[in-house]
């Protein structure tokens, strides 16, 4: 019968410290607000002020940093550019020179009747007897 009793001791004064911590807590996040908001009342003007002069500072710093950093990129892209269109023009020109050269060789066809491809032995049977017979003739 004692050691129940102990128990119920014990477990009285944990949950006693648990509640009383718990309010200690509460009372100062209490605190902290009043002291937040004397402190924004008071002092936060002055230190809103400072922080937007160095952002300022901070900021026409990044500026001039990449502003150098984006005329380098315009000059690397404008220098890609030129290459590939040289490249470009260059591969053109060869390919013109080629098909100006190879015309010569293809002078003799220009102009002439093309011819139709052989026709198997076989093909040419039945086409004669197709005209033999009439079904090839047209009707006319």
């Amino acid at each position: 019968m004692l050691k129940p009793t102990a128990e119920r001791l014990n477990a009285g004064r944990f949950a006693d410290a648990a509640i009383a911590a718990s309010r200690q807590v509460w009372l100062a996040g209490l605190g902290a607000a009043m002291v937040t908001r004397d402190w924004a009342r008071n002092d936060a003007s002055h230190v809103f002020r400072a922080l937007v002069k160095e952002g300022a500072s901070v900021e026409s710093q990044a500026k001039r940093v990449i502003g150098k950093q984006l005329d380098l990129s315009i000059a690397a892209a404008t220098n890609v550019m030129t290459k590939a269109r040289v490249t470009a023009i260059t591969t053109v020109n060869g390919l013109v020179n080629t098909a100006v050269s190879a015309l010569p060789k293809l002078k003799p066809y220009v102009g002439t009747k093309p011819v139709a491809p052989a026709k198997s032995k076989n093909a040419k049977r039945r086409i004669a007897r197709k005209t033999r017979h009439g079904k090839g003739a047209s009707k006319a």
